[in-house]
């Protein structure tokens, strides 16, 4: 085969897969975004879904969302928890504070864990930016009732996890 045929049968090739194919990660994303705002779930989670299964933080976020509340997909709670605690670990504030929430105040998945839910909520809280700042004050309110129903021993406990934690990047 020459080389003008090999390079005609993967123009051909590229062309068939379309332009999202050749799309970056952002544009992706915001495709993906669109396609939610649209109501278009079946092209949001497909594009969430692929970057979630390679690591990415913000797409199992969002794909996170989706199962906590059925949209696009059957509601599952736990495969959203399974999804946030992905992208907790690698410090993604959105989901320390999603996971954060389900310890503290899910529907029992994962299983009910203050000291988790305030290490959760903390990380999520030193970890917002300016852009996030009304889902920064929830995590605040939501700290401050879970820290009254805490004992001294307990939130010593989460603060120590805290002060321990590190994030970890997925392999991919």
């Amino acid at each position: 085969m020459t080389i003008r045929k090999l390079l005609s049968i993967v123009a051909i090739l590229l062309s068939a897969a379309g332009p999202a194919a050749a799309q970056t990660y952002e544009e992706q994303m915001r495709t993906a975004a669109g396609a939610y705002e649209r109501k278009d779930m079946a092209t949001a989670v497909r594009i969430w879904k692929t970057w979630a299964d390679k690591g990415e933080a913000e797409a199992q976020t969002l794909l996170g969302a989706m199962y906590w509340s059925g949209e696009g997909v059957r509601r599952d709670h736990r495969e959203a928890a399974a999804l946030y605690l992905r992208a907790a670990r690698q410090g993604y504030a959105r989901a320390q504070n999603d996971i954060g929430f389900m310890y503290g105040f899910g529907e029992g998945i994962p299983p009910h864990d203050d000291v988790e839910a305030y290490k959760w909520l903390t990380l999520a809280i030193e970890r917002y930016t300016v852009k996030n700042q009304d889902r920064r004050d929830q995590a605040i309110k939501d700290k401050a009732v879970l820290a009254k129903r805490m004992t001294r021993a307990q939130i010593a406990e989460a603060e120590r996890r805290v002060k321990a934690w590190k994030p970890v990047p997925e392999m991919r």
